[in-house]
């Protein structure tokens, strides 16, 4: 059974989908995998990502938000 370590929570303003981050880590060892579930009303969208997509995505989502007028929303 894989250890699941919650990370973050978030909701969109917008849509009102629900985003969650975990960490997966199996029994059996390997690399830590990063869990993104995304939940719209009664549907989940779940898929798992290892260090460097993760990286390259959450490069990609900062330059993004950088980029917009209003991308210091913190």
């Amino acid at each position: 059974m894989p250890r699941v370590t919650p990370l973050a929570k978030l909701r969109v303003p917008l849509g009102g989908q629900e985003i969650e981050l975990q960490q997966i880590d199996h029994d059996a060892g390997g690399m830590s995998l990063l869990r993104t579930r995304i939940r719209e009303r009664s549907r989940f969208t779940v898929f798992d990502v290892d260090p460097l997509t993760a990286r390259a995505w959450g490069e990609a989502l900062l330059a993004w938000a950088d980029a917009q007028p209003t991308g210091d929303a913190r």
